[in-house]
């Protein structure tokens, strides 16, 4: 059992995971970024690789990335960031890209780099799940990496269970079919989404993406299922200077 799944055995409820772009907003703030958010009570942290097409995102993280590639952040640049962190926080770290910047790299090298670092999780959007489990579960598992898949409110409950039996650590449900950013709020047919979901008793603990952006919205998904993952929100509050110690007391009043 790695740092993830430790953490969110330990704590079922209302659990916060924040998203941020390596990177951004300046080139060397990945690191006291992640030790911020740790000190601040975020549960998990996502940290974004930067991608020159990143599909799913909206403009306000399109833009974090783009202004990272613009700072020279890289794949070897963030291992190097996250050299020796261990010593500094146990909060658990989750890398989020896309495959591209990760098949270039090497997928066994990235595999490699994320154990030594200490990263607990990696989610890759685009990674089909019939490919990873063709290539690469042995290599997850050789460095005690839990891949993290994501389900859709279009996913049906039978491809919901099969998503979340490769998953480890949690399952991420998108809340809408349009990238992150975008409305926040959360109506009627997200919230039967919500429960549809909970009612699949998962194995995993099930942390809702996309649309969470404040106090309101976080404690909507907290009530159906295990909590949150906030991004372009989080991103907007570094934009204006906002700490994480404060943009997280807001979160969770």
């Amino acid at each position: 059992m790695n740092r993830l799944e430790k953490r969110l055995s330990g704590k079922v409820q209302n659990i916060l995971s924040i998203f941020f772009t390596a990177g951004y907003p300046t080139p060397d703030g990945t690191r006291q970024t992640i030790l911020d958010l740790a000190a601040a009570g975020a549960d998990l942290v996502e940290v974004g690789i930067p991608f020159s097409d990143p599909l799913a995102d909206g403009p306000t993280i399109q833009a974090s990335s783009h202004a990272a590639l613009e700072n020279g952040m890289s794949l070897e640049k963030l291992f190097g960031q996250l050299e020796g962190i261990r010593l500094e926080t146990e909060m658990p770290i989750v890398l989020m890209g896309y495959l591209n910047p990760v098949l270039q790299f090497g997928m066994e090298r990235f595999c490699e780099r994320c154990a030594e670092v200490g990263v607990d999780g990696v989610i890759l959007p685009d990674l089909p799940l019939a490919f990873y489990q063709k290539n690469y579960v042995a290599l997850f598992e050789r460095y005690d990496l839990c891949p993290i898949f994501l389900v859709t409110p279009q996913t049906s409950d039978e491809r919901i269970r099969e998503l979340d039996g490769a998953s480890r650590g949690f399952l991420y449900a998108v809340s809408t079919a349009s990238t992150t950013g975008g409305a926040s709020g959360f109506g009627e047919a997200q919230v039967a989404y919500f429960q549809r979901i909970a009612k699949l008793n998962l194995k995993n603990p099930v942390l809702v993406g996309f649309g969470i952006s404040d106090s309101t919205s976080f404690e909507i998904v907290c009530q159906h299922l295990n909590g949150g993952v906030v991004g372009s929100a989080f991103i907007k509050a570094q934009e204006v200077g906002t700490s994480a110690k404060e943009f997280i007391k807001a979160l969770k009043q």
